[in-house]
């Protein structure tokens, strides 16, 4: 097996990992409403301090993303990588997670970095009602 074939199935592992690694319930959404039955597992966070890229200052913000594997969502039945819908009449791919006390936050994808290395998409997400 090539390093990279074995780079990605070990990122896989860890992604999915929900006993030992920080393997978290993503719930995938693409604008046409499919989302599968169970949720994907990835990575999540959303933090409240953010760096300012113009002062180089903490500041209050929400920072939101979550990281998944490619090939799962490929599995999961998606035909296509979420991504930034920018028409605001069209629904956007969205992204749900708990936070640790179980309160569920609803995002809407705002940017998609595709790692096609790790087989990996990163996400960014803003706040979505």
């Amino acid at each position: 097996m090539a390093l990279r074939d074995h780079a990605a199935e070990v990122w896989r592992t860890i992604t999915n990992d929900e006993a030992c690694a920080m393997g978290w319930p993503v719930v995938l959404t693409d604008p046409a409403g499919f989302s599968p039955a169970e949720p994907l597992i990835g990575r999540s966070q959303d933090i409240a301090q953010v760096i300012d890229p113009d002062t180089g200052q903490m500041v209050s913000g929400r920072l939101a993303t979550a990281s998944l594997c490619i090939q799962d969502i490929l599995d999961a039945g998606f035909s296509e990588l979420p991504r930034n819908i920018p028409d605001t009449t069209i629904k956007p791919w969205l992204v749900a997670f708990d936070d640790l006390r179980g309160n569920t936050f609803t995002f809407k994808v705002v940017e998609s970095n595709p790692d096609r290395t790790l087989d990996n998409i990163i996400v960014h997400l803003e706040a979505y009602e």
